[in-house]
């Protein structure tokens, strides 16, 4: 299967000069995580911006400042398992299809999974791909606590867990956004320098204002914001088969249970792309 049986063409993208705003406000509206860059008035690809960009980039406004530069890129004759290559050899979801530079379409994990691997047989269980070190909270924490915990897992979900410890829910990075602001404080560093040698002199006092922009979530836990009704899969289930669901439910990971009941992995679309790959 080539690139072209399953790109989206005509993507939503963002130009420079731009800034933040304009680029977050069309991931919110189109249901997005990341946007193709383009030179203002053409169709020249000269970067790639995510929604990871703008979280860990909250004192920067200009997209040319945030964005990423070192694009991966595929063309429509490309085989989809070479790009699928690509993903998981630069730990990506996305790929702009282009034709002499110009930006003509995009490629995600997602659109793999759920165009290319659907439709195929594979009938490997999902033991050999899922991860097992999930991200996890317990569903009463604050929003920014349970951020931190996704943040230093370094991925895109974080799963809910209630007071007997099972799983309860799932939150991902579109929800963390959603019910997040940029907001700017001012901190106050002061410092005293007296003249040495002096113990009358009088001591000089130094003042620095420093201003930075931080992510403020809303007072809401957890359990507010988590989606409740999760699809799971066990170690057993086949790949071909999580990645129909995948499909239908409009989702990129899915937790593993096993027979219990109890949390044991997760399956993310980008480690399905390695049955392509393997």
């Amino acid at each position: 299967m080539l690139i072209k049986d399953i790109v989206s063409k005509d993507p939503i993208h963002v130009s420079v000069p731009g800034n933040r705003e304009k680029a977050l406000e069309l991931m919110r509206k189109q249901k997005i995580s990341g946007l193709p860059v383009t030179k203002e008035g053409t169709n020249l690809l000269v970067g790639i911006l995510t929604r990871s960009d703008l979280i860990e980039n909250p004192d920067e406004e200009q997209i040319a400042l945030i964005m990423s530069r070192d694009i991966i890129t595929a063309e429509l004759n490309d085989d989809v398992s070479d790009v699928a290559l690509k993903m998981v050899e630069n730990n990506i979801r996305r790929v702009p299809v282009v034709k002499n530079g110009d930006l003509i379409g995009i490629v995600t994990s997602s659109d793999i999974v759920s165009l290319a691997i659907s439709e195929m047989s594979i009938n490997d269980p999902i033991e050999g791909y899922m991860i097992k070190n999930v991200p996890t909270i317990w569903d009463q924490s604050p929003l920014n606590v349970a951020f931190e915990v996704m943040r230093f897992f370094n991925l895109k979900c974080v799963i809910a867990l209630n007071n007997d410890a099972k799983m309860s829910g799932i939150l991902t990075e579109t929800d963390f956004i959603n019910e997040s602001e940029v907001v700017s404080e001012t901190s106050v560093h002061n410092s005293s320098v007296g003249t040495e040698g002096d113990k009358w002199s009088w001591d000089s006092t130094s003042v620095l204002y420093v201003e930075k922009n931080h992510l403020k979530f809303s007072d809401k836990v957890v359990k507010d914001v988590s989606t409740v009704k999760v699809a799971t899969a066990n170690t057993k289930t086949k790949v071909s088969d999580c990645a129909k669901r995948m499909r239908i439910e409009n989702i990129e990971q899915i937790p593993v249970i096993s027979v219990e009941g109890d949390l044991v992995g997760l399956l993310r679309a980008n480690d399905l792309l390695r049955a392509l790959t393997d």
